[in-house]
């Protein structure tokens, strides 16, 4: 894969940290928000026997362990999501801790910024012009896309596979952008996304991409 995809949010003590959810509850042996955790007492939580019992003992990693550990093999995609309504006192907070840990391990040029919610896309913008950004959505009317994309000035549009199309591809083709669809599940998905011309997956198997990519890797 030429790329990791993560999500990321801040523990109470302002550091960035690789976790999917906004609260411990799913993923570890602990309960309450990450929010309410400082760092030394986030990594003392079980994050892996969920999983698989392999796992056991795997600890939620900062994003600065991850910067160091990945950019040098490969791009890594950082998920912002939204905290508006979840975590209001994070708005602005995470966008800042991202982009100064990125600007200090020196890996701008290895990292994308994404997000469902253009907020978090402006206020990257904001503080560092030259950081590419990606739009993640679910839906894509044609034009109010394109727009958007525009006005944001994105690297790459991320969208649900099922609503796009041909159209939707060369349009945001012709303004520059890169499209990299998810919910990308089984083979039939892989050929009927690479039908439309997108340019990348995000995908849970990069293997099963690679052989149903006839082509040079994208």
């Amino acid at each position: 894969a030429q790329f990791v995809e993560l999500d990321v949010t801040l523990t109470h003590d302002q550091q960035v940290v690789v976790i999917h959810d906004d609260t411990v509850d799913r993923t570890t042996d602990g309960s309450g928000r990450v929010s309410g955790y400082d760092l030394g007492a986030l990594q003392q939580l079980d994050a892996g026997s969920w999983f698989h019992p392999r796992f056991a003992g795997e600890r939620i990693p900062a994003l600065d362990e991850v910067l160091k550990q990945v950019a040098p093999r490969a791009h890594i995609n950082i998920e912002i999501k939204s905290h508006q309504l979840t975590d209001p006192g994070l708005v602005g907070l995470i966008e800042k801790a991202v982009i100064n840990l990125v600007l200090a391990r020196r890996v701008k040029k290895r990292v994308l910024v994404s997000s469902f919610d253009q907020g978090v896309l402006k206020r990257i913008k904001q503080l560092d012009p030259a950081m590419d950004v990606g739009l993640i959505s679910k839906q894509s009317p044609l034009e109010e896309t394109v727009a958007a994309c525009l006005e944001l000035g994105v690297f790459s549009y991320h969208p649900h596979l099922a609503s796009i199309d041909r159209d939707l591809v060369e349009a945001l083709h012709r303004a520059g952008v890169h499209i990299f669809p998810w919910n990308i599940d089984d083979a039939g998905d892989i050929q009927h996304a690479f039908s439309l011309g997108v340019d990348g997956l995000i995908a849970k198997d990069p293997l099963l991409v690679r052989q149903c990519y006839n082509g040079e890797p994208h």
